[in-house]
């Protein structure tokens, strides 16, 4: 069912998509300016991140205003900062307008120090003051996601002094589904949540029912760690307490899915050298300058290979056959040792592998990489010395087979930690310093023992 229902709404929005495209084309103006105020903010942000800039301004400025603000935090960092750039500082301070004040603080860190003191300076003092207390917190640390809109109560107070406070409220922040108490200096002692509050008796104390707060996020934690607690707490909303542990804010589920997501895109597109935000229809050239510095990583890895080749050069002037098969070895040690990357790299997001149990970790990925280097030797040398005829040239390239798994296993273990630890992205990293690894070792290996024994 959850799958029909997606197939449908992806259905739905590529044929609007295509209607608006035709309607721009058109110069219907008006009919796309209807279009759009019947669609969600989220599926305008998916209209404007699919059209190439040129329409994605035209629809920017159809949009209606009171949609901006929302629409801006479902886009994704490039394509907002292009649309942003073009704003007035009045004109994004009303796009913030009913924002929660994390999202207006993650928002205004994308801009140039002056327009954010030029947007700031044009929201009321109470919205101006929320946000520059959000912004005061680091970037990627639980203050910078935090929203400051939090309900207490005391713990002295009955049930029925609670349901009224609501009630004289009115509403709700989204995503509420506790309440936190606190003492006289705002220290965080507790939490009620609304269906204990709702299922006890009137005159019940909310001191005889509440949790303990034996668990808070602390101002400055790691958001990446902030959304592992989420996951294996399975919270809807947790409290933020600063060194004190007075309560500062709370953090709702849809920031960590946000957190999550983006932690996910950075890692796959890490290991393709982009940027994660990089805009799908930017401009040529910007795309070409970004990943130019890839490509030139690369290309100093493709020579340091290639230097290695020229080293046995003799060699494969006179045997045909290496200059075949060379290619297998590397090949090989690649696949195995990307397949441990993945799974190091899995784990240091997680925080499973720590320096209690790195050791552990190495020598189990070196002994899987010496069983599949004995299988897939012993398979690669039969395979050659039928194809080839020659015992010899079938034995040395299992030699190598199993030394390069061997090493790209541990290299697959150890690279990713490193980095890790010298505050380098491992997904950025981590693939292409196994890569020339693999590389050299293959093809040194494989072509030493060819030069030693067969010419």
């Amino acid at each position: 069912m959850v799958e029909n229902y997606e197939v449908e709404h992806s259905n739905q929005t590529d044929q609007i998509l295509q209607e608006v495209n035709d309607a721009l084309e058109n110069g219907m103006f008006i009919q796309v300016r209807r279009m759009l105020e019947d669609m969600e903010s989220e599926d305008i942000a998916y209209l404007l991140e699919a059209s190439p800039p040129k329409i994605r301004l035209i629809l920017w400025q159809l949009t209606y205003p009171e949609k901006q603000g929302e629409i801006l935090e479902e886009l994704s960092e490039d394509v907002k900062d292009g649309i942003m750039v073009r704003m007035q500082p009045e004109q994004l301070a009303a796009a913030t307008e009913g924002m929660d004040t994390d999202d207006v603080a993650y928002l205004l860190r994308s801009l140039p120090n002056e327009v954010s003191r030029d947007v700031l300076a044009q929201m009321d003092a109470q919205d101006r003051a929320r946000v520059e207390q959000a912004l005061a917190y680091p970037e990627g640390t639980a203050g910078g996601i935090m929203n400051t809109d939090v309900v207490t109560i005391r713990s002295d107070v009955t049930v029925d002094v609670v349901l009224r406070y609501l009630r004289m409220k009115g509403e709700l922040p989204k995503a509420t589904d506790a309440l936190y108490v606190v003492d006289e200096n705002s220290h965080l002692i507790g939490s009620l949540s609304l269906s204990t509050l709702m299922t006890t008796q009137l005159d019940t104390k909310v001191m005889d029912i509440m949790e303990d707060s034996h668990e808070a996020i602390f101002v400055n934690m790691n958001d990446s760690k902030v959304a592992n607690l989420f996951e294996r707490r399975n919270w809807v909303s947790a409290p933020v307490v600063d060194k004190q542990h007075q309560l500062v804010g709370r953090i709702t589920i849809d920031d960590v899915v946000d957190i999550i997501r983006e932690d996910a895109e950075h890692s796959m597109m890490s290991m393709a050298g982009l940027d994660d935000e990089e805009d799908t229809f930017a401009p040529a050239f910007k795309s070409a300058r970004g990943r130019s510095i890839w490509l030139s990583v690369n290309i100093l890895a493709a020579l340091t290979a290639a230097s290695v080749l020229n080293l046995f050069e003799n060699t494969l002037e006179q045997m045909a056959d290496i200059a075949i098969l060379m290619t297998i070895v590397p090949s090989m040690g690649g696949v195995a040792g990307n397949q441990t990357v993945a799974l190091v790299i899995r784990g240091l997001a997680l925080g499973h592998i720590r320096h209690s149990n790195t050791r552990w970790l190495v020598i189990k990925e070196a002994s899987v990489g010496l069983f599949n280097g004995i299988f897939w030797a012993c398979i690669i040398g039969s395979v050659i010395i039928f194809w080839k005829g020659n015992w010899m040239l079938g034995s040395i390239i299992a030699a190598a087979m199993l030394t390069n798994l061997v090493v790209a296993s541990i290299v697959g273990v150890t690279v990713p930690i490193l980095l890790k630890k010298m505050k380098i992205d491992p997904a950025l990293a981590g693939g292409m310093a196994l890569t020339i690894t693999t590389d050299i070792v293959g093809l040194s290996v494989f072509l030493g023992l060819a030069t030693i024994f067969l010419v």
